[in-house]
């Protein structure tokens, strides 16, 4: 099959050619070469061999042109990442919502049904919560006061009791806590609404903490993978911010890819937009993806400092049993062999 696929170019979407090319297929990659994203302001040299189109997913026209050339769609593009500050709000609301809103009533006019879209975990917010005397409870914000005293676990709202980190299953409630958040579910919510009005078959596929090459480095938008090397390769110690025991889910690039190729292939029920968790399913925290990584790199030891950066959630940990069970996807590269190679995996050019 032939798939569109925007944000091509970039760190998961052009892991997604090359899978969808190994396995038979044809990627047709759009890309706005943003320059967020790509230093050089071109596409990379490793996609060469795939027909690459420079513009953008706002662009209705360039959509209505290339879509008939299709089968189907898989909507990569996003300005992702926690970012500089506020002002960053309207780049992002028109890159990941305006541009889904575009793409979707594209497909609308053209006949396509089907979409694998890209999605996050932090549409979950502060994640999911147990407290030993009142079961799963709903999780209050972080006051900064507590980050700034070094209180990081979340209390109890109901006796103040610390609470334990659950995994998060896609039915958990949606509590965005940052900017980039809020856009994710909103494009969450456009498909929904899409997907109603035409009978059309939509996954949501919710990325954990994704690593691996081609990451992008030394820029705001980057993942905390690709920071803690950039900080190792200039010889310095990564800073672990809270007490390094925040616990994450880290999936590697090439397992978000088969996901993703999986789900072009597996139809999701008509007129449903299906999230899905795409992790591990290892349970790890931020302390010790510094210190392996480290370790992999012959630097110096990490550095615990405190703090917290706004929009930061304690505990955010998946439930990977729904995509096991729909699209038979099990992560298949573990946490010590994927570090270790990431130490020495090729990133992208170094932005600004």
């Amino acid at each position: 099959m032939r798939v569109l696929l925007t944000g091509g170019a970039g760190f998961i979407g052009s892991h997604v050619a090359d899978l969808l090319a190994e396995q038979g297929h044809t990627p047709v990659l759009l890309d706005a070469l943003l320059p967020q994203a790509h230093a050089a302001g071109k596409a990379p040299s490793w996609l060469d061999r795939y027909e690459v189109v420079h513009g953008d997913v706002r662009d209705a026209d360039l959509l209505d042109r290339l879509l008939p050339q299709v089968d189907t769609v898989c909507h990569q593009a996003a300005m992702v990442g926690h970012g500089v500050d506020p002002d960053d709000a309207p780049a992002y609301a028109e890159n990941n919502d305006l541009a889904t809103a575009v793409l979707l009533a594209a497909m609308y006019r053209s006949g396509h049904r089907e979409l694998v879209m890209a999605s996050s975990m932090v549409v979950y917010g502060e994640g999911r919560y147990s407290c030993t005397e009142h079961g799963v409870v709903p999780p209050p914000a972080r006051s900064q006061a507590d980050v700034d005293a070094g209180r990081y676990d979340l209390p109890c709202p109901q006796c103040g009791r610390d609470l334990a980190g659950e995994l998060i299953p896609e039915d958990a409630p949606l509590e965005p806590r940052s900017t980039y958040a809020a856009t994710k579910l909103a494009q969450e919510h456009l498909a929904v609404a899409w997907a109603r009005a035409t009978g059309g078959r939509v996954w949501a596929m919710r990325y954990h903490n994704v690593y691996g090459p081609r990451m992008p480095q030394n820029t705001p938008y980057a993942g905390v993978a690709s920071i803690f090397r950039s900080s190792l390769e200039r010889g310095e110690a990564p800073r672990v911010m809270e007490d390094g025991r925040q616990r994450r889910d880290f999936v590697h690039v090439s397992d978000v890819a088969a996901a993703n190729v999986a789900a072009l292939e597996t139809p999701a029920e008509a007129g449903r937009c299906v999230p899905l968790n795409v992790c591990s399913g290892e349970v790890r925290t931020i302390g010790e993806l510094a210190t392996t990584l480290a370790d992999a790199m012959d630097g110096p030891a990490p550095q615990v400092v405190g703090g917290a950066r706004p929009g930061d959630v304690r505990h955010m940990t998946a439930d990977p049993a729904r995509a096991a069970e729909l699209l038979g996807f099990r992560a298949r590269t573990g946490f010590a062999e994927g570090i270790a190679a990431f130490a020495t995996d090729p990133l992208r050019d170094a932005v600004g």
